[in-house]
């Protein structure tokens, strides 16, 4: 960070249309609260968002963003283009939150409100970061604020568990955008001065264990993939992983069996690996394959067979210190006094930041807890001050992608 950042956050900050934005924000809390416990109410499990899709394509239309819809992936995309922007394939800079929630379709998502608090599944994961999203469009519209380069407003599918960032995925992969985004800021949970800058990688494996199953008594003695799958996951449980680079191993889910006085023909497994380091991450999994095969051979005398399948994958990364990205937001928590909360998370930016495309993950302000349970809550008191951080390095980072200076030195 320079002067000449600091001195750029000043001026930005000192706009009138800049100051008009953050006092929409301050004045429309109760409209925020409203969007949130709407959106809130709408079940969005993983690949199961388009109804919350269709109400957020509402909500961008009602605010008169520019080329609202809904892409291949079920991605609900709008714009606040910069004036005069006949650019088809300009500069864009990506904003988004995600849509869906780690909860079953079945799930009663309706919100309720203690005081302050909004409680419900998704309150804050992340219902949060979404309400965020549609704030800082409104704040934007309403001051008339002008970007640099054009921002894209995204409220995404498949941030959460086997969705494997699947909308992120698409943004970056067959979108017509993907060649058009400069950096990616991502709203996720609450906070005012946390930035989830590292991206923790993880691979997620199912592991189905199949055999010729049978009756309990009858066909007593045949191999039980229940039975061998629980030694291969203890066995699994016994890996040595380093603490540093911190990695580690997780059983999520297990299932399998029809009846108690059958023996089973199939049982699964999902695991989830994790570490700050993309070749230690390689080794656990080669590990986990070889324990896994090595447990079978031994429980099963060939009559069982193992298949594993990759159902997730995130890379590691970071967004370098000395990116332009980094210095503008550390001058924007100077000008707005937070210290900075640097953290390592499994995000939407982890995609981004694979590909060498500066992001983060930034809090959108309040506080909450229990999150990923039926308890979730999140009380958004004072969430204009993030808001206005957000603000302030989403104008700043389109000025940066508007003069070609948002390249991360070094990478």
């Amino acid at each position: 960070m320079s002067a000449a950042d600091n001195q750029r956050i000043a001026t930005l900050a000192s706009k009138r249309a800049v100051h008009a934005a953050f006092a929409w924000l301050h004045l429309h809390e109760p409209k925020l609260r409203r969007w949130q416990m709407e959106c809130m109410a709408i079940p969005a499990p993983p690949f199961g968002e388009i109804a919350r899709a269709k109400w957020f394509s509402q909500q961008f239309e009602a605010l008169g963003l520019s080329g609202t819809h809904i892409d291949g992936e079920g991605n609900v995309l709008a714009e606040l283009r910069r004036d005069g922007d006949d650019e088809p394939d300009g500069p864009v800079v990506l904003l988004s939150a995600h849509m869906d929630t780690v909860f079953p379709i079945e799930t009663d998502c309706t919100p309720h409100e203690d005081g302050s608090r909004l409680l419900g599944p998704g309150a804050c994961d992340n219902g949060a970061g979404l309400t965020a999203l549609l704030g800082l469009a409104a704040a934007m519209q309403s001051a008339q604020v002008k970007p640099a380069c054009t921002i894209l407003f995204a409220a995404n599918v498949g941030e959460e568990g086997e969705g494997d960032l699947r909308g992120m995925r698409y943004l970056f992969g067959p979108s017509p955008y993907t060649k058009r985004i400069r950096a990616a800021i991502a709203l996720e949970g609450g906070g005012n001065a946390t930035v989830v800058d590292r991206a923790l990688g993880s691979r997620r494996l199912r592991v189905t264990i199949t055999g010729p199953g049978g009756h309990s008594w009858a066909d007593a003695g045949r191999p039980n993939p229940i039975l061998a799958l629980s030694a291969a996951l203890i066995a699994v449980a016994h890996i040595g992983v380093p603490r540093h680079p911190r990695t580690t191993i997780n059983c999520g889910t297990i299932s399998g069996g029809t009846s108690v006085n059958s023996i089973p023909a199939l049982a699964t497994a999902d695991l989830d690996l994790r570490s700050i380091s993309a070749l230690q991450l390689d080794h656990t999994e080669l590990a986990v394959l070889k324990t896994l095969e090595a447990t079978l051979k031994t429980e099963s005398s060939g009559q069982l067979r193992l298949h594993v399948e990759r159902i997730g994958n995130r890379a590691a990364g970071e967004l370098p210190k000395n990116s332009p990205l980094a210095h503008s937001l550390q001058a924007v928590d100077r000008h707005l006094h937070l210290a900075t909360e640097s953290r390592i998370g499994s995000t939407d930016a982890n995609l981004p930041l694979s590909l060498g495309v500066p992001a983060l993950a930034i809090g959108a302000g309040g506080i909450g807890g229990g999150v990923h349970t039926l308890d979730e809550w999140y009380d958004p008191t004072g969430r204009d001050l993030a808001l206005r951080r957000v603000l302030l390095l989403l104008l700043d980072a389109s000025a940066l992608a508007g003069s070609g200076s948002l390249v991360d030195s070094g990478a």
